[in-house]
């Protein structure tokens, strides 16, 4: 990766369909097992309230707990409907981001380490720094074959 593989841009509001789990960590391996079959479920309560998707899925993370190291993982798909039309998932809007470090990985998310690595490079030689965990993109997700994926991790 190379410093011009980070774009530094402003991300859009934007409303989303959620389902959550707990993760021991922040950490890929930790991650994987716990966000993998949270989006089946997500996709299958969608299909039976009628409401379909409008966008890639994007996932985003929050300590779960004060000073520990376990994650609320936030495994998301654009919508275009009311909190209340998928009774069984939240429905909310995932604010903007004025200004958001962005690199894409290419493969599959258990492979993502570099890519981090590098986002985190950059944005620490050019002076930024990042408030809280990365947020997630599922720009080409391919369940088969995941290492043909494409997901663009925005820091914010």
């Amino acid at each position: 990766m190379t410093a011009q593989d980070v774009v530094l841009k402003e991300i859009a509001p934007v409303r989303v369909a959620e389902l959550t789990a707990v993760a021991a960590s922040y950490q890929v391996e930790d991650i994987g097992p716990v966000i993998q079959p949270v989006y089946p479920e997500l996709f299958r309560w969608l299909s039976a309230a009628g409401v379909n998707p409008t966008g890639p899925g994007i996932a985003w993370y929050e300590p779960a707990d004060a000073g520990g190291d376990a994650v609320v993982v936030h495994a998301g798909v654009l919508v275009d409907a009311e909190p209340a039309a998928a009774p069984d998932v939240t429905v909310r809007d995932l604010p903007g981001l004025r200004s958001a470090a962005t690199i894409i990985h290419h493969g599959a998310m258990d492979d993502v380490e570099p890519s981090m690595q590098a986002l985190a490079r950059w944005i620490e030689e050019n002076g930024y720094r990042t408030d809280g965990f990365a947020r997630e993109v599922y720009l080409d997700y391919c369940a088969d074959t995941p290492e043909k994926g494409s997901t663009d991790s925005p820091a914010r």
